[in-house]
This record gives C-alpha cells, structure tokens and sequence, in this order.
C-alpha cells in the first residue's frame, strides 16, 4: 500500500528545509517539503511577492503529485492561508485531501482595517517584529551582511501574507484541524478556522511562542497521523 502523501507548506522566511524538526516524526507518510521560489533549492528564481502567484506555484507542485495517491497539507503561519487557498484550487479540480492542518495564526478575517504591513517597516522596525514572533537566530539579525541575505525573502513573505484577499476565501471541503502557541497574541480566537471548513473542525493550543511547533514535534506528528488514519478508518 502506498504511504500517503504530506505536503508541508512553510512560513515566512523559510524555505524546504524548515520542517527538518518534524521529518523523523513522519515515517508513516512520503513528506514533501514545498518551497517558493528565491530560497533553498530555488534561490536562483526570483521571488514572489504576490498571494494569487505563490498559491498557484504551490498548487501546482502538489497537483502534480497527487493523482492516484491519498494525501493531507500542513502550513504553518504564512504557509496556513496559502494552504486554505490550494486546498480550495485541488477540490475544484476535483482532488480532495485528506484533511488540512494549520497552525501559527487565527485564520483569515481578522487584520484590522488599519493594520500596519510589516513588510513596508524600515529595517529597524521590521527586526523588532522578526524578535518578537522568535525563531530567528539572533545572530542573522544582529549581523547586517547576513541580515541582506535574507531580508528580501522575509519581506517578500511578509507582503504575500499581508497584502491578499484570503479573508474571503471559500470553505473547504477537507476536515480542518488548527494548531497555535498559547502564547500567540491571537490564540483566543483560534475558533476562527472553523468558518473555513465544511467538514469537521478539530483545534489543539500548545504551550509556547509563534514557533512552539519546534517544541512539539512528537505531538505534531501525533496529530498528523492520527487525522489521516481517522479518515481512512484504521485504527492507529
């Protein structure tokens, strides 16, 4: 029997090596680390700046992939909303997951009208919201050669996440499961999620920051597992 699919969408900033945390956790599934263009294996292309155009890059890389093979999508922060939107592009085409975790926000809808967009701060500012949120070395952002590295994909990410229309996005089909930090400024309203799914919506708040998923690997992959099986009607 096949092992099922999973594939990982991730945050701003990062690329497909991010979830290298969780891999060995995942020996149940064939785990594919997606990754925009700009970083990792594609830091040749130009980076996307755009939701609509990293959605559809997204898409494409799983719509390949998933012809005749079960298969479930994980984002985290950034990577949540773009997961929404290709999950909501591979049920039209008529390929429908297994079920779509996310995790690190509250789901689309809930920016205030005069929010500021971080990916437009001078650079001062734009580190202090880097620290803030945590799971950046502090060495890349204290050492301002590397920092010019990585600035343009941070910004870049940033902007896909802030400048985008996923708080009018459809609800899905797949069953949604949601995940935040207890310490993340908008875990109370973590039940957002539940308007985007047509099928059964399931949540879990773990203890930690905007990254507490590095803290929780075994957990993660609990979870992951369990919603596949769940679905599938075996008992694991």
């Amino acid at each position: 029997m096949k092992r099922p699919k999973l594939f990982l969408f991730h945050f701003a900033g990062g690329n497909c090596y991010s979830y290298q945390f969780l891999t060995p956790y995942l020996a149940a599934f064939d785990v594919v680390a997606t990754e925009l263009p700009g970083r990792g294996r594609r830091i040749k292309e130009s980076l996307i700046h755009d939701f609509d155009a990293a959605a559809m890059d997204l898409y494409r890389q799983v719509s390949n992939s998933v012809q005749h093979t079960p298969f479930l999508i994980y984002g985290h922060s950034m990577g949540a909303y773009l997961a929404l939107r290709v999950v909501n592009l591979l049920e039209r085409a008529g390929k429908y997951p297994h079920a779509l975790i996310v995790s690190g926000n509250a789901g689309p809808g809930l920016e205030k009208p005069d929010k500021v967009m971080r990916y437009q701060l001078d650079r001062p500012a734009f580190i202090e919201v880097l620290k803030e949120l945590g799971g950046m070395p502090e060495e890349l952002l204290e050492n301002e050669l590397l920092f010019e590295i990585f600035e343009p994909v941070l910004r870049a990410d940033f902007e896909i996440t802030e400048r985008n229309r996923i708080a009018e996005e459809a609800a899905v089909h797949a069953p949604l499961f949601a995940l935040m930090g207890s310490r993340e400024n908008d875990v109370a309203d973590i039940d957002n999620w539940a308007r985007f799914t047509k099928g059964r919506f399931e949540r879990a708040v773990l203890k930690g920051d905007h990254f507490f998923i590095r803290n929780h690997a075994q957990r993660m992959a609990d979870i992951i597992t369990r919603l596949y099986y769940h679905e599938v009607g075996i008992q694991g």
